[in-house]
């Protein structure tokens, strides 16, 4: 095989994939004079069937071809985020990265150096954390402890590795649970709506009025980080009247008498205290859902809070004793076909892998061990124990950190801390597509590749489509992909004795994705040629699952070991914990993580299309709320949470979708526009309100960003701006 990319570009037609976010729907680009004239789906593709999204149409030819591309490696010449660059050579950037890393690394050994990105599901993120592995850090930030990552510590707890929605084609009863795929997922949305079509009954778990709420047969509304007791509850009427699988149960959980012992407490009648959702709401539910075959649809909305892992295990729990694993119309566990590798299985392989006693210095993993660490779900950091790293010195100092492809001086909470820290360090890198409020406080800048230009290779969500993704024209400029940028940089190290063991052996992206095809018997070439490679299911219907019992762990062993409680159970949201005065202050709750098409978190903020249909940061406001504060419906309002590091500013819009008392908004606004460093991240970006501190997960160490207390205020005529 022939494993060296070609850089000659051919007019015509090529079928690809879009991972402009997780979704990764098929695509279909056209190439016309060697420049992308349009991505459109694929019809054909039997992952996403067509589904697209505005993101896949318009975002990756606008970071391609925008006027604020980066294409050249720029070096700062003034002080840190004056804005003052200078462009450089690639070799002059890779030189001086290496010669800082290097210093740092001799300064105050391998560990005072660490990575961010988004995480391994892309290959970036497998990229940079074997970038660190081989400077000797197992030290690297993921975006995970805000989005996902409860989840999937409940699935490493439990052993039941499932995503959510596996298999809406084939179910009588979709629970969802927290997640808007109107908004983040078209495939998921495209699926639950022809489901609807052909009979399917819809539950909603949601406190406010998502799309899916519309075509909802029964719609549970709880009060926000209350959704662990209505899925107690729901055991609880199973368990009461003998709706459980009880074969599966026998076969194949462990702890079913402890499981059954403490949700017997979590009556109808005691959720309904605990969330607001009428009784008899929550035995319908329970009803419907032992009526399966049923299917778990979750999302964010029960994962960014400090009981994450608690809610999530109470549903996984529903799921399991329903006997709705593995089977048509239920949840399916994912298995790669075999030969082939994951991202974050080759994360997991010993021969990747720095030592145990190194690993177990990861920063935040001696007290979130099912978190950072080699314990760890994608071994990466505690990002709030980073950023105190970086500015007190504890546990140890951390000095230098390269950035790839996320914008954290946007997406972390508490963004004047964030910001803090990224200035107080010895050397910070980004690599990016264009200048971020994170790049803008770098040292060096680096030009990245867009999904246009690079070659990846992955499984799609549901697990039984290969995915390729074609460089369907070259990189801009001198815009280079992740592996090529971390193997020159290996390269420097090694001649500056920098480098404990190169755990990147591949030579080129294309060597690279032939290593994660492996022994899976499809070909780049076929991929190629087709876009996709549909591979048979493998079963899983007998395959012990991934917990030292080799059962779905109701009573969580692993849980236990941490010190955690091994049980599901029912945490109250932090605000309850807080004195009268503080309510009475703060009256409202807040949600945060709304969804919107135009954008994928911080990213396409300075596209137009995009500022078009929202040129705004949103805040979602009942009527009756917004008449009680005298705000009117386009008005400039500040908000502010108790403890929080400042406010921000939202434009209100008047909307019945959120419930009186409660408003929500979205995440990731800055304006390209605005004056730099900031480019208006303290000031319309809600992580600005938002501590990254507090009450945090005590198996993943995530902190509360929903369901917090929070005042609204109309804002002060000088702030009232666009």
């Amino acid at each position: 095989m022939d494993l060296v990319p070609s850089n000659n570009v051919t007019d015509g037609v090529f079928p690809s994939t879009c991972w402009e976010c997780s979704v990764c729907c098929g695509s279909l680009v056209t190439v016309a004079d060697g420049h992308v004239t349009n991505v459109a789906p694929n019809p054909q593709h039997p992952h996403s069937k067509g589904a697209f999204c505005v993101k896949g149409i318009r975002g990756a030819p606008g970071l391609t071809y925008g006027p604020s591309r980066i294409t050249q490696p720029r070096r700062r010449c003034g002080p840190r985020g004056s804005g003052q660059w200078q462009e450089i050579s690639w070799d002059e950037a890779l030189d001086e990265m290496a010669n800082r890393l290097a210093e740092v690394r001799q300064q105050y050994g391998p560990l005072a150096i660490t990575g961010a990105v988004s995480g391994a599901f892309f290959s970036r993120g497998l990229v940079v954390a074997l970038l660190m592995r081989s400077l000797g850090s197992p030290n690297w930030m993921i975006n995970q402890d805000l989005c996902g990552g409860c989840r999937a510590v409940s699935a490493r707890a439990t052993g039941l590795n499932i995503g959510g929605g596996e298999d809406v084609a084939n179910a009588r009863t979709i629970l969802i649970v927290g997640r808007n795929s109107y908004a983040a997922d078209p495939v998921q949305w495209a699926a639950i709506k022809q489901a609807k079509e052909r009979g399917a009954r819809i539950v909603v778990v949601d406190p406010k009025r998502i799309p899916a709420c519309d075509l909802a047969d029964l719609w549970l509304r709880p009060r926000p980080g209350a959704d662990a007791a209505v899925a107690l509850a729901m055991m609880q009427v199973m368990i009461a009247r003998g709706l459980y699988d009880r074969a599966f149960v026998e076969r194949w959980c462990h702890g079913f008498g402890e499981l059954k012992e403490r949700v017997a407490a979590y009556t109808p009648a005691l959720a309904t205290q605990l969330t607001g959702v009428p009784a008899d709401a929550i035995t319908a539910a329970a009803l419907l859902y032992a009526d399966g075959p049923s299917t778990f649809v979750s999302g964010h909305g029960i994962d960014a809070f400090s009981a994450g892992v608690q809610t999530y295990r109470a549903f996984h729990c529903l799921v399991a004793i329903s006997g709705n694993v593995d089977r048509a119309g239920g949840n399916r566990r994912i298995r790669p076909p075999r030969g082939f590798s994951t991202y974050l299985e080759v994360l997991h392989r010993p021969e990747f892998r720095l030592p145990r006693d190194v690993e177990e210095q990861t920063v935040g993993a001696a007290q979130f061990p099912l978190w950072a660490g080699p314990k760890g779900w994608q071994t990466a950091c505690h990002n709030p124990s980073v950023i105190s790293a970086i500015l007190t010195g504890k546990p140890y100092p951390v000095r230098a950190l390269y950035v790839s492809g996320v914008n954290i001086a946007v997406t972390y909470p508490d963004t004047a801390r964030t910001q803090e820290a990224l200035r107080a360090l010895d050397f910070l890198a980004v690599a990016t597509h264009d200048m971020t409020p994170t790049a803008e406080l770098a040292d060096l800048v680096l030009p990245k590749t867009t999904a246009l230009e690079e070659e990846e290779v992955s499984l799609a969500p549901g697990g039984s489509t290969v995915l390729y993704t074609r460089p369907a024209v070259p990189p801009r400029g001198a815009a280079r992909c992740d592996l090529d940028i971390a193997v020159a940089l290996i390269e420097r190290l090694t001649q500056r004795g920098a480098l404990t063991k190169n755990f990147l052996p591949w030579r080129n992206q294309r060597a690279f994705n032939a290593f994660i095809l492996g022994d899976s018997g499809i070909s780049l070439e076929e991929l190629q040629r087709t876009g996709y490679v549909q591979v048979p299911s493998r079963p899983s219907a007998d395959v012990p699952f991934a917990t030292r019992s080799g059962k779905i762990e109701l009573f969580s062993e692993t849980l236990r070991e941490a010190g955690a409680d091994p049980l599901p159970a029912y945490v109250p949201p932090a605000r309850e914990t807080q004195s009268a005065a503080v309510r009475s202050d703060y009256p409202l709750v807040l949600l945060t993580g709304d969804r919107e098409k135009s954008y994928h978190h911080s990213r396409f903020r300075d596209q137009p299309w995009a500022a078009k249909v929202s040129p705004d940061p949103i805040l979602l406001i009942h009527p009756d709320t917004a008449r009680s504060l005298s705000v009117d419906d386009g008005a400039w309002v500040t908000v502010d949470v108790p403890g929080g590091p400042g406010a921000c500013r939202l434009r209100a819009k008047i909307s019945d979708r959120t419930p009186p008392g409660v408003v929500s908004t979205g995440m990731g606004w800055w304006r390209p526009q605005s004056a730099a460093p900031d480019h208006g991240a303290r000031d319309i970006n809600i992580n600005a309100a938002l501590p990254y501190e507090g009450r945090w997960d005590p198996a993943s160490g995530s902190v509360d960003t929903r369901g917090l207390l929070c005042r609204v205020r109309a804002a002060a005529p000088t702030e009232a701006h666009a």
